[in-house]
């Protein structure tokens, strides 16, 4: 009986906890003014770390980008470079709306991602393949990034399988041209 208050007790903070995040429109009229299009425009450059669940740091990486766009169609080239010498390339087929919203794909992308901007902040999610320990596995990715400058942003990305979370990336994220 304990063990079942416990897991019933479990699921009800896990609930609890995820109604919580803020929406993006929390953050309307902060500045500076977060532009996507404008941002990821043009080559970039992201130093970042992962930690998982306890955050424990479980890896380093860099990453390259090149960003360019044609009318409201973005494309954005991703090169990741791990602390362990795995590297990784992620290519997003990015649409604008007219509403500040976003949707993009990729190949390791399941769906379509959804996004929206509000003052200095964008938000997106979108379930990706992972390969992990020689499996591929479905997680859910809940991306924040805060405009901080002009040229420079803060993500913190929530990695969650089944509602809980299951690690976490942290990148800033800097125009380099």
């Amino acid at each position: 009986m304990r063990l079942l208050n416990t897991v019933i007790m479990l699921i009800f903070c896990v609930l609890l906890t995820s109604c919580a995040a803020p929406d993006v429109d929390h953050y309307e009229g902060s500045a500076p003014e977060f532009n996507f299009k404008q941002f990821f425009n043009g080559k970039l450059k992201a130093y970042g770390v992962v930690q998982d669940f306890k955050g424990e740091l479980t890896r380093k990486l860099v990453v390259d980008m090149d960003a360019r766009w044609d009318g409201n169609i973005g494309v954005i080239e991703e090169d990741f470079i791990y602390d362990d010498g795995e590297t990784q390339r992620r290519v997003w087929t990015i649409t604008l709306n007219d509403d500040n919203t976003l949707t993009g794909t990729a190949s390791d992308v399941l769906g379509i991602a959804k996004g929206a901007s509000s003052g200095s902040v964008f938000h997106w999610t979108y379930s990706l393949e992972l390969l992990v320990d020689g499996s591929q596995i479905e997680v859910n990715f809940d991306d924040w990034m805060y405009l901080v400058t002009d040229s420079r942003l803060i993500n913190r990305t929530s990695i969650d399988k089944f509602g809980i979370e299951v690690g976490e990336v942290t990148l800033v994220i800097e125009k380099i041209d």
